[in-house]
């Protein structure tokens, strides 16, 4: 069965919610859960999270928060961080990683960080028994893609295009994902512009679907409550899930 993998935005609205949201996506059939560490330059992410960013920092999130809600959530779903390098940078690594094995999370998804500079960092991250997740771009050589994929653990995050989340733009992935199945058994996940409509197609060929942008919209709308949010991002991850496995 594929799997799928959901991000949220830690602490938007509020911790409470984002532990609510994360229970009630892994009831949904959510397998794994980015939680996102907001930041105030997300790079690789579009106008939707990073308004969901803003509004979290506006809130007043701290890092502390991201570790108080994940050992709420962890023990309950596979959890990974994903944030960019300066947080880990400016805290340390090693402070990431305790806190990671006390609450329970798997790893972290750095989006900023390249292959070539995570190598230090990834050492000690497996080290540490966590997972550093690996990112392979349409623009990469044949060589690279062996070189990163060899090395790859838990997932392999393939990105649909190069460009910033929830753009929806298409790129055609069969070549690339059948380059990077040549060289590992490591699965095989695609992100970026994938939602409802996008989940079945982004889907052949690979092991999993990574959906950010599609929950997040939901997050953003004021005109719902807290509990049709909620049901309503529940029934996006049940519809994703259906379709591709179907």
């Amino acid at each position: 069965m594929k799997k799928l993998v959901a991000y949220i935005t830690t602490g938007f609205p509020s911790l409470e919610f984002t532990v609510d949201a994360a229970l009630a996506l892994k009831e949904a059939g959510v397998d794994t859960l980015e939680l996102g560490m907001p930041f105030s330059d997300p790079v690789a992410d579009g106008p939707v999270i990073e308004a969901a960013n803003l509004k979290a920092l506006q809130n007043g999130f701290k890092l502390e928060h991201l570790f108080e809600a994940s050992a709420q959530i962890a023990p309950h779903i596979d959890t990974l961080w994903m944030g960019y390098f300066n947080p880990f940078y400016h805290r340390g690594m090693e402070t990431f990683i305790q806190k990671a094995k006390e609450s329970g999370v798997e790893g972290f998804i750095i989006p900023d960080l390249p292959y070539e500079e995570a190598k230090p960092y990834k050492s000690m991250i497996e080290n540490a028994g966590l997972n550093l997740i690996d990112f392979i771009a349409p623009t990469d050589s044949h060589a690279r893609i062996k070189q990163i994929v060899t090395e790859a653990k838990k997932f392999i995050y393939l990105v649909a295009y190069a460009g910033i989340t929830g753009s929806g733009k298409s790129e055609v992935l069969q070549p690339i994902i059948t380059e990077i199945k040549k060289h590992t058994q490591t699965p095989v996940y695609v992100g970026f512009g994938v939602d409802q409509n996008t989940a079945k197609e982004k889907a052949e060929g690979v092991d999993g679907v990574i959906v950010g942008s599609a929950f997040v919209k939901v997050l953003l709308d004021t005109q719902l409550t807290q509990t049709q949010q909620i049901t309503n991002i529940a029934n996006i991850a049940k519809e994703i899930k259906e379709k591709i496995n179907t």
